[in-house]
């Protein structure tokens, strides 16, 4: 007899309203798959972007990129896991709004008994997404400058701590003083209240004129000019989102004249393409969370049938912290 999930679809682009709930059937894993039975859910903008149809997705489509639970079947060829493991992931494809999934093992990772679901549920996307742009991206070492956007939400109190824990001087941006007072108490250096100062002319106050040596910036079009403007002679832009909205084309003559800068658009799946990778990068992550240099704050919880108003929060910047779904 098949088992059902309770599992969040959509079968047509648009807002929060295009998010409905069924109940999938969902089987026994075959080869290179497990079955894991969901604790806890994370919530992420990619998740946004894919109901929006910006990320286009081929419909229906469950979705969810990042989830914690217990393996509960396990198919052949999995060596890394086995029936029963606490164990959890962000990886494609989408489907981890849902109470039990059957899905590729490669990125799936062995969960520290250190580590509660909800935690791996709100860690495993931001953490590593984190890790990589602190030790995959470009070269940083030990006082060098960070410009980071959005510093109080899921991936920036991440990489709040993790810059202090690296000795990297982080100064963030945030979208008022309660937030900005809770990225500094999480280790950014500094802060800006983006809606009430020019970061840009504030970060070249803060750096005495020399601008920062990377910009991690995953807020999009409305930052995107100011975040060149932030940035010394050859610096590094890393635009890893489009919060604010995807950024128009990029007249390339602006790296030249703002001092030969660089720039890159990453993603984490790429970066967790390959199996090894991901379990080295999540390995490095946990490492942070058990060692105490970081801590996993969820600020919001919802129920798996209140997803919907979880992405009309998420959206509209009121979150801070992780958000979690709760199946």
């Amino acid at each position: 007899m098949p088992q059902t999930a309770r599992t969040v679809v959509i079968h047509e682009t648009g807002g929060p309203e295009r998010l409905r709930i069924e109940d999938r059937s969902i089987g026994d894993p075959g080869p290179g798959e497990i079955r894991i039975r969901h604790h806890a859910c994370g919530l992420n903008f990619i998740d946004v972007y894919q109901r929006m149809g910006l990320y286009p997705l081929d419909l229906p489509q469950a979705l969810g990129m990042e989830a914690a639970g217990i393996i509960e079947a396990v198919g052949p060829g999995v060596s890394h896991l086995k029936t029963g493991d606490r164990a959890a992931y962000a990886a494609t494809p989408p489907g981890a709004y849902a109470e039990a999934r059957v899905m590729p093992a490669a990125q799936v990772c062995p969960l520290p008994a250190a580590i509660g679901f909800d935690q791996g549920a709100a860690m495993m996307l931001k953490g590593m997404t984190v890790e990589y742009l602190f030790h995959r991206t470009t070269p940083l070492k030990r006082g060098d400058t960070v410009l980071f956007h959005a510093a109080a939400g899921g991936v920036g109190l991440i990489a709040c701590q993790w810059a202090r824990s690296e000795g990297i001087r982080l100064i963030g941006t945030a979208g008022s003083r309660e937030k900005c007072e809770l990225a500094l108490h999480h280790g950014a250096s500094a802060c800006i209240n983006y809606r009430s100062e020019d970061f840009a002319q504030r970060v070249r106050d803060m750096t005495d004129g020399a601008g920062v040596d990377v910009v991690m910036d995953s807020i999009g079009a409305d930052t995107f000019v100011g975040s060149l403007d932030s940035l010394k002679p050859l610096g590094m832009m890393i635009s890893f989102g489009n919060a604010s909205g995807p950024v128009p084309p990029v007249d390339l003559a602006m790296l030249a004249q703002r001092g030969s800068l660089k720039i890159t658009r990453p993603t984490l799946f790429t970066h967790i393409a390959n199996a090894a990778d991901c379990q080295d990068m999540a390995q490095h992550l946990f490492g942070k969370v058990t060692n105490g240099d970081i801590q996993i704050r969820i600020d919001q919880r919802f129920a798996l049938d209140q997803v919907g108003d979880a992405h009309r929060v998420l959206e509209a910047r009121q979150t801070t912290g992780s958000t979690i779904l709760e199946p």
